[in-house]
């Protein structure tokens, strides 16, 4: 089964989701826009529309779709429109791309319960909709974190967010 989330910059929930049982692979790239085949630089200049986004593969035995949504609105702030930290623009915002009916419906639950609950301060701004062509990123992007941990952007932005997410969730 796939899943398709846009919470910011996809180095940083990829090394997230590859931690999460039955999720078997994570793939970053792009989604939503209007260029064919488009590019690192293209979708971060804002020309394209695009969203960077991981696309997950992920086994319904081992890991369900609210599982994930879990993950997702753990992994990043739902309440900031086009902005994820020091990063801005629409490339940035927050999106779950559903494949089917069911994880539409799901994420229209889930959202509504997080708000029911007042989990954040801030309305959640994350857009729901229908996932469209996947762009997959260039090779360099994948399993950046771990292929680059002396990165300053990875030390200082992704690490603390990894190892609050494993302290609570392994």
């Amino acid at each position: 089964m796939k899943a398709t989330f846009g919470g910011g910059c996809f180095w940083c929930t990829e090394v997230i989701f590859q931690n999460i049982e039955g999720v078997r692979s994570v793939l970053p790239g792009y989604m939503g826009g209007k260029t064919d085949n488009p590019t690192y630089k293209e979708v971060c200049n804002g020309d394209t529309d695009h969203v960077e986004v991981i696309q997950l593969d992920f086994d319904e035995t081992k890991v369900d779709f609210n599982a994930l949504l879990k993950v997702f609105f753990k992994a990043h702030d739902p309440t900031t429109l086009n902005r994820q930290g020091n990063d801005v623009g629409t490339q940035y915002r927050s999106v779950v791309f559903y494949h089917d009916e069911t994880q539409k419906e799901a994420t229209a639950r889930f959202i509504k319960e997080l708000d029911k609950q007042a989990i954040f301060a801030d309305p959640i701004v994350t857009a729901v909709e229908p996932a469209v062509t996947f762009w997959e990123a260039e090779d360099y992007h994948h399993d950046y974190f771990n292929q680059n941990p002396g990165n300053p952007y990875c030390a200082a932005v992704i690490a603390p967010k990894l190892q609050k997410f494993l302290k609570e969730y392994k």
